[in-house]
């Protein structure tokens, strides 16, 4: 497990995200603070957009009219705030 912008990794670095999801939890879209884990995949409750910075990535990408009930696999270092109109946002790992 590593720590990149005080976010847990939870695999090290590794690209092989393969077997079920093993932890969840509520998101709070921010600016500026880190997911208490980097996500693996994230599933969204009410329809609209989703701007997420990826991992290894240092520009954000904003996914638009993301449809209630998709989960999005993404490996998101930072939710952002500014441009996530989506709601109802649980981070899986």
């Amino acid at each position: 497990m590593t720590t990149n912008n005080q976010t847990t990794d939870p695999w090290g670095g590794r690209r092989d995200y393969a077997g079920p999801f093993m932890n969840a939890f509520a998101v709070v879209p921010s600016d500026v603070s880190p997911q208490p884990m980097m996500v693996r995949a994230i599933y969204v409750g009410v329809t609209g957009n989703l701007s997420v910075r990826l991992r290894g990535d240092t520009k954000p990408v904003t996914f638009n009219a993301v449809p209630a009930g998709t989960v999005l696999n993404v490996a998101a270092a930072l939710i952002l705030a500014t441009g996530t109109t989506a709601t109802d946002l649980i981070g899986l790992v």
